[in-house]
């Protein structure tokens, strides 16, 4: 008898699906042991591109900027896991895809990692709720991310959020 790995897929979560929680309600399925630890991806930025009807919030993110670094989680999921994750992240209605990043996590560098980025983003950025704004900053807190990182996406969320309902309307 063959006894075969399971296909995996290197997937870098830099959202709400930092919280392992939240992404196992979604998959299923206990992801904490299919966690590798806190990922860099440089040359992009976060931002709040995405409306997301189903949570009545904007949504994070990411967009190039070769000046940038964004911060968040690796998995290394089972390929099985993948079309519920798409769901989850509207790939079918074309409200994000795939794009494959090369991110760096504990001291070693991994290339073609699969991540989700919005396809038709917003002109400007359109603030979180509450309940997504915990859900990214407790995954952000439990995978550890640097402090400073922290500090910067809940001080932008905090601006987009105090800003007016007339701005909110132009996204």
């Amino acid at each position: 008898m063959i006894n075969r790995e399971p296909e995996l897929c290197y997937y870098f979560a830099y959202g709400s699906c930092m919280c392992h929680v939240d992404l196992q309600r979604t998959l299923q399925e206990d992801v904490e042991p299919y966690i590798i630890g806190m990922a860099t991806l440089t040359g992009y930025r976060f931002g709040f591109y995405y409306y997301a009807q189903h949570r009545n919030c904007g949504a994070l993110d990411i967009v190039p900027d070769r000046d940038s670094t964004v911060h968040g989680v690796l998995y290394r999921l089972p390929a099985r896991l993948i079309p519920a994750l798409d769901l989850r992240e509207h790939v079918p209605q074309g409200g994000y895809r795939h794009e494959l990043v090369n991110v760096r996590c504990q001291d070693r560098h991994y290339f073609q990692v699969k991540t989700y980025v919005v396809v038709d983003k917003l002109p400007t950025e359109y603030p979180p709720n509450d309940w997504y704004t915990g859900v990214v900053m407790r995954g952000a807190a439990t995978c550890n991310l640097p402090t400073a990182y922290r500090h910067q996406l809940h001080a932008h969320i905090q601006q987009l959020q105090q800003r007016q309902p007339s701005d909110l309307a132009a996204a």
